[in-house]
């Protein structure tokens, strides 16, 4: 008799916790702006990351988009009056 696998597969709405907090995105940079984002970050003392993090929510701000869920929770009492 045949053995069968066993699924791997998780339920959709219970993601493992690390998957939760990180997401991944693979971006491509031209070499020149890469080189200048790796000196910024280490004049800066901080690793590619914390630029990363620094640049999105300012551009987030800029849109006026919410950066996190208190902020998120906030524009929508707002809204709601």
């Amino acid at each position: 008799m045949a053995q069968r696998k066993a699924s791997k597969a998780r339920p959709a709405h219970r993601p493992q916790a690390r998957e939760r907090a990180n997401r991944r995105k693979l971006i491509a940079f031209e070499p020149e702006v890469f080189e200048a984002l790796t000196v910024l970050a280490r004049d800066r003392m901080q690793d590619f990351q914390e630029l990363a993090d620094e640049a999105f929510a300012d551009l987030l701000k800029k849109h006026g988009r919410p950066t996190n869920l208190k902020e998120a929770l906030r524009a929508s009492a707002k809204a709601r009056g």
